[in-house]
């Protein structure tokens, strides 16, 4: 799984012209999913991503995590993060996951984060969303779990 996160003042997805999803301090989250992923690079990236020390404590340095500072996650699903441009100009998504599977580990990741207590936001799947937020640092870190 690939996971971009960027640490924000603030996010939204809007759907059709409606907020679907928004969020004060946290993270924006961009995931996306290949068919060779499965529950344990969930569970690694709940992991990484609930217990990321980015957010300044009283001395300013990065050293406090989600939950410390009451934070909370906007969730996107993005296919995109599987393009490749080795040829031509323009991408390819067939190292993206099937859309079946991608969305129940997208789905799971979801489910996971809020279960560790934190406020989950999400687009929808699939959907063409436009996506509002506010870089805070600013702060983006890439995950990807062929590399963990």
């Amino acid at each position: 799984m690939r996971v971009l996160l960027q640490k924000v003042s603030e996010a939204s997805v809007t759907i059709d012209d409606q907020v679907h999803g928004a969020i004060q301090q946290g993270f924006c989250l961009l995931v996306g999913a290949q068919d060779s992923d499965t529950s344990e690079e969930v569970d690694y990236l709940v992991h990484k991503i609930s217990k990321l020390r980015v957010f300044e404590d009283d001395a300013g340095k990065m050293n406090l995590s989600l939950a410390d500072v009451d934070g909370q996650i906007l969730s996107v699903s993005q296919f995109t993060l599987y393009a490749s441009t080795k040829k031509g100009n323009r991408p390819s998504f067939t190292a993206a996951g099937e859309p079946t599977h991608a969305k129940k580990l997208y789905e799971e990741l979801n489910t996971k984060l809020a279960a560790e207590g934190i406020k989950v936001a999400t687009g929808v799947f699939g959907a063409d969303m436009q996506v509002a937020l506010v870089n805070d640092g600013p702060v983006t870190i890439w995950f990807d779990t062929d590399h963990k």
